[in-house]
């Protein structure tokens, strides 16, 4: 799941104008439509990651796995709308960063 939330970020990061155009689609064409399934796919991934974590007690279980997903994903994704390359934030940071709230937040204790 780390891996995943790491790579996720340094993808965004790498590909900002890419990955902004990506999550802006909304399936008006062949191209789009295949775009969201596959995203729909990766949701389904990072939610089973998410449950079978549960499963291993390395995350807290009173949250829906697929709601944890969606808001992993809400908050790596929402870097698109703030994140400028140069500026104040380290892209290269990025990652660790998201990783360590969004994990430290999950974990048991």
């Amino acid at each position: 799941l780390r891996f995943v939330l790491t790579g996720a970020t340094d993808v965004l990061v790498a590909q900002l104008p890419a990955v902004t155009l990506l999550l802006r689609v909304r399936g008006n064409s062949a191209v789009e439509q295949a775009a969201l399934e596959r995203r729909r796919v990766f949701d389904h991934r990072v939610t089973a990651l998410v449950a079978a974590a549960q499963a291993e007690g390395e995350v807290r279980d009173d949250v829906d796995a697929a709601v944890a997903a969606r808001l992993l994903f809400g908050m790596i994704n929402s870097v698109v709308e703030w994140y400028r390359p140069g500026g104040g934030v380290d892209g290269d940071r990025l990652g660790a960063d998201i990783v360590r709230i969004a994990l430290d937040g999950l974990r048991t204790s």
